[in-house]
């Protein structure tokens, strides 16, 4: 299971947790809709957190591949530059 979804899954469960506790608390109405609503708010925005962080690792190993398959096309252009220029000096 890949860890994007234990995530998922961990956060789904902390917030229904969380919303069965509220409403099962002895509060008034309104105390409990703000309570709600706060916890609702805290959830989108710890979501958001690791959605952005999980994508800055993403753009990070993308950036990494594209600079090693770029290194290793410089390279390969190097070595075809040499190959061809021992191929015009080697006497035949």
């Amino acid at each position: 299971m890949s860890s994007g979804k234990v995530l998922l899954g961990l956060l789904a469960g902390l917030a229904a947790g969380a919303l069965t506790g509220i409403l099962l608390a002895p509060e008034k109405g309104s105390a409990t809709r703000k309570k709600l609503s706060k916890k609702g708010e805290d959830f989108v925005e710890n979501v958001t957190e690791k959605f952005n962080e999980f994508v800055d690792s993403i753009s990070e190993k993308i950036e990494e591949v594209t600079e090693k398959v770029s290194g290793n096309t410089e390279e390969s252009k190097v070595k075809s530059g040499e190959t061809k220029k021992n191929a015009k000096t080697t006497p035949g």
